[in-house]
């Protein structure tokens, strides 16, 4: 009912109760289906009253939205096939190795020597001499205290 949930219609009463007492409760509910019977009445004249505008124009009511109707149908169908396609396990399985296929092939076919590639077969490098160390600054490397900068 209007999507409230038993809870919060609890909550309400409780409300109602408190603000206006409980002798007050059977006018209020009278006043409310009143006005609820008239908004219904209400708007079953409007769409009687559009129905006959659209009977006297020769407007038939099925056709224009019979198309509509089908088409939404149509778009369901296609939806729910796809969502129960996308959501069994195996497709999704078959989904991620062929991605996985893909990638490995690319890997390959963009670098041939990547699987072909040893680390230890490649010679090491060789240091020709130690850097220098830096001239203006020559600390021991036994020193304790705070370090005085030359210029």
């Amino acid at each position: 009912m209007f999507g409230i949930g038993g809870g919060e219609f609890l909550f309400i009463m409780i409300v109602v109760l408190m603000f206006f007492g409980s002798d007050k409760i059977p006018e209020i509910a009278r006043t409310l289906g009143k006005g609820i019977a008239q908004l219904k009445n209400a708007t079953n004249e409007i769409k009687s009253d559009i129905q006959k505008g659209m009977n006297e124009n020769g407007i038939d009511h099925n056709s224009l939205t019979g198309g509509i109707a089908e088409e939404i149908n149509k778009a369901k169908e296609g939806f729910t096939k796809m969502v129960n396609e996308s959501n069994s396990e195996s497709a999704i399985k078959s989904e991620l190795d062929q991605i996985r296929e893909n990638f490995s092939k690319l890997n390959t076919d963009l670098n041939p020597e990547a699987r072909e590639f040893n680390p230890e077969s490649e010679p090491k490098p060789e240091i020709a001499a130690e850097p220098a160390k830096n001239p203006i600054i020559d600390i021991p490397e036994d020193h304790d205290g705070p370090i005085k900068r030359q210029m």
